[in-house]
């Protein structure tokens, strides 16, 4: 399933963010830890240290909008590395699986069930 425009990009933060932190101080991190410009229409995926929580921040044309999700069961996964001020591109359908909660590196690996009832 394809979520975004053409041309938009999804820049997912590696290590853990303080998920205290609003649309503005998440804003500033765009521009100050990842050296992005947060104003570009592009999306800027954060994760907190539980790894049941992400936030996305998107400049839509109008003003920042701030998405939030919070997994009731299970967590997030996240690249391995912690290099502060790093990030890494996604495409659209690997967005689509990280918000469901799949592996979006391994796609073809889900959880089933090993029989039905």
């Amino acid at each position: 399933m394809t979520l975004l425009p053409e041309g938009v990009r999804v820049h997912l933060a590696v290590g853990h963010t303080d998920m205290r932190k609003g649309i503005d101080g998440l804003s500033v991190m765009v521009q100050e830890v990842l050296k992005r410009d947060p104003f570009t229409g592009h999306l800027f995926v954060f994760r907190g240290r539980k790894a049941n929580l992400i936030k996305i921040v998107y400049w839509d044309g109008t003003g920042l909008c701030l998405f939030i999700k919070r997994l009731e069961h299970g967590a997030f996964l996240w690249p391995s590395e912690n290099e502060p001020g790093k990030s890494i591109v996604l495409t659209s359908d690997q967005l689509s699986m990280l918000i469901d909660g799949i592996d979006w590196r391994s796609p073809d690996e889900r959880w089933r069930p090993a029989r039905a009832g």
